[in-house]
């Protein structure tokens, strides 16, 4: 294996996979709004925004 080897391929994406259990009606209900092969994005973006939505909370209305 030469030096160069390591470079070689995709480089990382900075992500880990992971499994979840979604109801098969919760899927269809996603598939029907971004379409089937959007599953995955759609799922990434929620967890960021709900992240976001959590970490920086909106402070109360007087």
């Amino acid at each position: 294996m030469t030096d160069s080897d390591w470079m070689m391929g995709r480089p990382p994406l900075g992500m880990k996979p992971t499994t979840i259990r979604l109801s098969t009606d919760t899927i269809r209900r996603i598939e029907a709004v971004v379409g089937n092969r959007q599953l995955a994005l759609f799922i990434r973006e929620a967890v960021e925004n709900e992240l976001q939505r959590r970490e920086n909370p909106e402070p109360p209305k007087a």
